[in-house]
Protein backbone atom coordinates (compact mmCIF):
# COMPACT_ATOMS: atom_id res chain seq x y z
CA UNK A 1 0.00 0.00 0.00
CA UNK A 2 2.79 2.42 0.87
CA UNK A 3 4.47 2.05 -2.54
CA UNK A 4 1.15 2.68 -4.30
CA UNK A 5 0.69 5.86 -2.24
CA UNK A 6 4.24 6.98 -3.02
CA UNK A 7 3.66 6.35 -6.72
CA UNK A 8 0.50 8.43 -6.86
CA UNK A 9 1.04 11.04 -4.15
CA UNK A 10 1.85 13.76 -6.70
CA UNK A 11 -1.49 13.14 -8.40
CA UNK A 12 -3.45 12.76 -5.15
CA UNK A 13 -2.08 16.08 -3.90
CA UNK A 14 -3.88 17.82 -6.77
CA UNK A 15 -7.12 17.23 -4.89
CA UNK A 16 -5.89 18.59 -1.55
CA UNK A 17 -8.11 21.71 -1.16
CA UNK A 18 -5.30 24.27 -0.60
CA UNK A 19 -3.72 23.13 -3.88
CA UNK A 20 -6.86 22.32 -5.88
CA UNK A 21 -8.48 25.73 -5.53
CA UNK A 22 -5.35 27.86 -5.78
CA UNK A 23 -3.77 26.53 -8.97
CA UNK A 24 -0.83 24.79 -7.25
CA UNK A 25 0.52 21.76 -9.12
CA UNK A 26 3.35 19.39 -8.29
CA UNK A 27 5.33 19.14 -11.51
CA UNK A 28 7.93 16.73 -10.19
CA UNK A 29 8.37 14.71 -7.03
CA UNK A 30 11.24 12.25 -7.15
CA UNK A 31 10.58 8.73 -5.90
CA UNK A 32 13.23 9.13 -3.20
CA UNK A 33 11.58 12.35 -1.96
CA UNK A 34 14.82 14.28 -2.40
CA UNK A 35 13.56 16.76 -5.00
CA UNK A 36 10.25 18.47 -5.76
CA UNK A 37 9.24 21.21 -8.17
CA UNK A 38 5.94 23.01 -7.67
CA UNK A 39 4.17 25.43 -10.02
CA UNK A 40 1.57 28.03 -9.10
CA UNK A 41 -0.46 28.89 -12.17
CA UNK A 42 -1.67 32.45 -12.60
CA UNK A 43 -5.35 32.35 -13.56
CA UNK A 44 -8.09 34.91 -13.19
CA UNK A 45 -9.61 32.96 -10.30
CA UNK A 46 -6.27 32.67 -8.48
CA UNK A 47 -5.05 36.25 -8.95
CA UNK A 48 -5.39 39.00 -6.36
CA UNK A 49 -7.24 42.29 -6.85
CA UNK A 50 -4.45 43.81 -8.98
CA UNK A 51 -4.03 40.71 -11.17
CA UNK A 52 -0.83 39.26 -9.72
CA UNK A 53 -0.14 36.10 -7.74
CA UNK A 54 -2.01 36.02 -4.43
CA UNK A 55 0.46 36.14 -1.54
CA UNK A 56 -1.32 33.42 0.42
CA UNK A 57 -1.00 31.03 -2.51
CA UNK A 58 2.71 31.82 -2.84
CA UNK A 59 3.06 30.89 0.82
CA UNK A 60 0.88 27.75 0.51
CA UNK A 61 2.88 26.33 -2.38
CA UNK A 62 5.86 25.91 -0.03
CA UNK A 63 4.02 24.45 2.94
CA UNK A 64 4.30 20.68 3.25
CA UNK A 65 7.31 19.74 1.17
CA UNK A 66 10.36 19.84 3.42
CA UNK A 67 8.45 18.23 6.28
CA UNK A 68 7.28 15.39 4.02
CA UNK A 69 10.70 14.97 2.40
CA UNK A 70 12.35 14.70 5.82
CA UNK A 71 9.74 12.24 7.11
CA UNK A 72 10.25 10.01 4.07
CA UNK A 73 14.06 10.16 4.26
CA UNK A 74 14.72 10.04 8.00
CA UNK A 75 12.09 7.42 8.79
CA UNK A 76 9.73 6.68 11.68
CA UNK A 77 12.34 7.05 14.43
CA UNK A 78 12.16 10.82 14.05
CA UNK A 79 9.40 13.25 14.98
CA UNK A 80 9.21 15.95 12.31
CA UNK A 81 6.93 18.99 12.32
CA UNK A 82 6.78 22.32 10.57
CA UNK A 83 7.73 24.83 13.25
CA UNK A 84 7.53 28.23 11.57
CA UNK A 85 7.65 30.05 8.27
CA UNK A 86 7.92 33.60 7.03
CA UNK A 87 7.67 35.11 3.59
CA UNK A 88 9.30 38.15 2.01
CA UNK A 89 7.75 39.46 -1.17
CA UNK A 90 10.38 40.68 -3.62
CA UNK A 91 8.28 41.67 -6.65
CA UNK A 92 4.78 41.00 -8.01
CA UNK A 93 4.26 37.62 -9.63
CA UNK A 94 2.86 38.41 -13.07
CA UNK A 95 3.18 34.88 -14.50
CA UNK A 96 3.19 31.30 -13.30
CA UNK A 97 5.80 30.81 -10.58
CA UNK A 98 7.96 27.87 -9.54
CA UNK A 99 9.51 26.64 -6.29
CA UNK A 100 12.09 23.88 -5.97
CA UNK A 101 12.88 21.78 -2.92
CA UNK A 102 16.10 19.77 -2.62
CA UNK A 103 17.32 17.47 0.13
CA UNK A 104 20.91 16.24 -0.23
CA UNK A 105 22.91 13.44 1.38
CA UNK A 106 24.91 16.15 3.18
CA UNK A 107 21.68 17.67 4.58
CA UNK A 108 20.57 14.31 5.97
CA UNK A 109 24.00 13.48 7.39
CA UNK A 110 24.20 16.87 9.12
CA UNK A 111 20.74 16.39 10.65
CA UNK A 112 21.55 12.90 11.97
CA UNK A 113 24.90 14.11 13.30
CA UNK A 114 23.38 17.14 15.06
CA UNK A 115 20.76 14.96 16.76
CA UNK A 116 23.43 12.75 18.31
CA UNK A 117 24.40 15.62 20.61
CA UNK A 118 21.07 17.45 20.91
CA UNK A 119 17.47 16.49 21.68
CA UNK A 120 15.99 18.67 18.97
CA UNK A 121 17.12 20.42 15.83
CA UNK A 122 15.45 23.44 14.27
CA UNK A 123 16.37 22.98 10.61
CA UNK A 124 15.88 26.07 8.44
CA UNK A 125 15.84 26.33 4.68
CA UNK A 126 15.13 29.27 2.39
CA UNK A 127 12.94 28.64 -0.65
CA UNK A 128 13.04 31.04 -3.58
CA UNK A 129 9.85 31.36 -5.59
CA UNK A 130 10.74 32.39 -9.14
CA UNK A 131 8.78 33.59 -12.14
CA UNK A 132 9.13 32.01 -15.58
CA UNK A 133 12.10 34.27 -16.36
CA UNK A 134 13.93 32.97 -13.28
CA UNK A 135 13.54 36.19 -11.29
CA UNK A 136 12.80 35.88 -7.58
CA UNK A 137 9.23 36.85 -6.67
CA UNK A 138 9.35 35.83 -3.00
CA UNK A 139 11.55 34.10 -0.42
CA UNK A 140 10.13 31.78 2.21
CA UNK A 141 12.13 30.82 5.30
CA UNK A 142 10.88 27.45 6.61
CA UNK A 143 11.87 26.01 9.96
CA UNK A 144 11.24 22.34 10.66
CA UNK A 145 11.53 20.80 14.13
CA UNK A 146 13.26 17.41 14.13
CA UNK A 147 13.54 15.18 17.21
CA UNK A 148 14.78 11.63 17.63
CA UNK A 149 11.93 9.57 19.10
CA UNK A 150 12.50 7.65 22.31
CA UNK A 151 11.61 4.15 21.12
CA UNK A 152 12.42 2.38 24.39
CA UNK A 153 9.14 1.52 26.07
Amino acid sequence: MRSILQRYIRHLWRFWPPFLFSGIRIERLDRDFRYARVRLKLRFWTANYVGTQFGGSLFSMTDPFYMLMLIKNLGPEYSIWDKSASISYVKPGRSDVLAEFTLSDDDLAAIVSALQTSDRLLWTRQIEIKDLEGEVVARVDKTVSIKKKNLSS
